[in-house]
């Protein structure tokens, strides 16, 4: 057995290593390509395209664009190749082909060509690594279309060209072969048309050229983008998840928000576990712990790294427990400890004493305010209630990004949620709602208020969250997740280190466009037990990429808005 698993982990380190050289190698294939025909050495750069590359008579304008159309290919297949996707294989082999009899054909018998050569041979060696499948897209045919699209109008315009040039500059020309020069025109080779204005003839091949150039490139991102598949749990598996938390939802105070729709759910063989995730930029973000019977935890968390296998994403787990972390270490996982949640036991919270003074004061001045705290079960609420609040939380948000996803359900009123409000006059001044926590708890999903409310508005209906949960049976409440909170303290206490200091000072500077350190002060009022939370990744190299994904799913950040869209569309 552990011959086997040496043998394993030697081959996934060949595995590792071949794939990494592969794709620097189709880099520089790709990157020698462009520069071979656009910068050759010695070569007078002045004049008309042919006189520019000099080439032999029995080279033509199409070899020189199929080389660098395929070098600037090569370089965006690297990044599949990276991923061991088998499309990218199968393109960067037969891209290989095309550039090394292009090369041929321009006398680049060496540099490039000889690159080529050796990425060919590479490629084939190596072909057992790349067995990942292609990405999962919506618009499976969007390649084709966006080609034949650029095509046809590179093909019009030049149609429409030398169907209104005058005599003077072109040899009267019939339909037909009007037809026909338009059409060898998008792949550089001369035509029947006789020019006598060279503007013209430059014009023409130029559009012919540009169009049929954009089409490969733009159609070959729509075919190796890597595609995000968009989430959406079935009836099926939401009722799934939901057997699973209702026999063992106590566990983790983080395993309702597993119910987004906007995840996918794999389950273990035997049904008793499952993960729910995200697909972001290439990660497949899951969050918290695994659902059910933890001893069952190992049999859905293989079956999630099975999948992200098969499908080149990154695995990662935001949030996890210090129980879930340990499993998840156990698959050759990384653990790094990103801050720590707020969980109160409600049994044994008081307003009374100094160490509450500045809530019991801020709970007051409000109380005095006229404000009136109602807390109620989403079922309890008045006809039409519920989608006023959904409609005011909205308007009260502040950002037009939906923040949260490990600890956000990104909806309200689902059954057994409590919804606190906060009423001045007559009209709602602010509202949180707490998804429960097995049959004992309950965890905040959101907290908003108007911006125009009195300071103090939160303090007041968490306090009587708070009260109402010890005279109702519910034994603990969480609350925000404060993130590094260990950092801040340690930075913050006498005699502390340099690295501590320091530590702390990015901390407070990253706090004025996050909620780092407000959210940490917000959360010690009520003096909670913290309770660690951990990010589990591959590796130092992927985990740019996981934080990429992390701020993103979280609403904090990431990609760009348009790339985001483009990706899911």
């Amino acid at each position: 057995m552990v011959t086997g698993t040496r043998a394993q982990h030697t081959w996934q380190v060949a595995g590792v290593t071949s794939v990494v050289a592969i794709t620097w190698v189709t880099r520089l294939t790709g990157l020698l390509t462009i520069l071979s025909v656009v910068v050759p050495s010695g070569r007078n750069l002045r004049g008309h395209l042919a006189e520019w590359l000099e080439l032999p008579q029995e080279a033509t304008v199409a070899a020189a664009t199929v080389a660098i159309v395929t070098g600037v290919l090569l370089i965006l297949l690297a990044a599949g190749l990276r991923r061991r996707k088998r499309r990218a294989w199968q393109l960067a082999v037969g891209f290989a082909v095309l550039l090394t009899l292009s090369h041929l054909g321009l006398k680049h018998v060496f540099g490039a060509g000889v690159v080529s050569v050796v990425l060919l041979v590479g490629l084939i060696a190596t072909r057992r690594y790349f067995v990942a499948e292609p990405d999962p897209t919506t618009g499976r045919w969007r390649a084709a279309r966006v080609f034949v699209q650029l095509l046809l109008a590179g093909f019009v315009i030049n149609v429409l060209l030398l169907s209104v040039a005058s005599g003077k500059m072109l040899d009267p020309l019939s339909f037909p072969d009007r037809l026909a020069q338009s059409g060898l025109a998008l792949v550089g080779v001369s035509g029947p048309g006789v020019f006598h204005g060279l503007w013209l003839e430059d014009l023409s091949a130029a559009v012919g050229l540009l169009f049929s150039i954009a089409a490969v490139l733009v159609s070959a991102y729509f075919l190796l983008r890597s595609a995000e598949p968009a989430p959406r749990l079935s009836d099926d598996e939401l009722a799934r998840l939901q057997a699973l938390l209702l026999e063992h939802g106590e566990r983790d105070s983080l395993g309702y928000f597993a119910l987004r729709r906007d995840k996918f759910a794999v389950f273990s063989k035997s049904g008793k576990a499952a993960v729910t995730y995200r697909v972001i930029a290439g990660v497949a973000l899951t969050s918290a712990d695994p659902l059910g019977d933890h001893e069952a935890w190992p049999g859905a968390i293989e079956e999630y790294l099975e999948i992200c296998k098969r499908n080149a994403w990154v695995p990662a787990a935001m949030g996890a427990s210090e129980l879930g972390a340990t499993v998840w270490a156990r698959y050759g996982l990384e653990v790094l400890e990103i801050g720590d949640e707020a969980v109160v036991d409600a049994a044994d919270f008081t307003l009374d004493g100094r160490i509450m003074r500045g809530v019991r004061q801020a709970a007051s001045r409000t109380k005095r305010a006229g404000y009136k705290v109602l807390v109620r079960r989403t079922e309890d609420l008045r006809p039409g209630e519920l989608d006023e609040l959904v409609l005011l939380a909205a308007n009260w948000r502040g950002t037009e990004t939906e923040r949260g996803f490990s600890m956000a359900l990104g909806r309200m009123g689902d059954p057994g949620s409590v919804i606190v409000t906060a009423e001045q006059g007559g009209r709602v001044r602010g509202v949180l709602q707490f998804v429960p926590w097995g049959a004992r708890g309950l965890s905040l999903d959101v907290m908003r208020r108007d911006r125009t409310a009195d300071n103090g508005v939160n303090e007041l209906m968490i306090s009587e969250l708070l009260l109402y949960s010890r005279e109702h049976g519910i034994t603990q409440v969480s609350l925000n997740f404060a993130a590094f909170r260990s950092l801040m303290e340690q930075g913050q206490r006498i005699g502390a280190g340099p690295v501590a200091r320091i530590s702390a000072k990015v901390l407070h500077f990253f706090s004025r466009w996050i909620q780092i350190e407000s959210l940490y002060r917000f959360n010690a009022k009520f003096q909670p037990r913290w309770v660690p939370r951990y990010l589990v990744y591959p590796g130092v190299r992927e985990l740019p990429r996981v934080g990429i994904a992390t701020f993103e799913a979280e609403g904090l950040g990431g990609r760009s808005p348009w790339l985001r869209h483009l990706l899911r569309r």
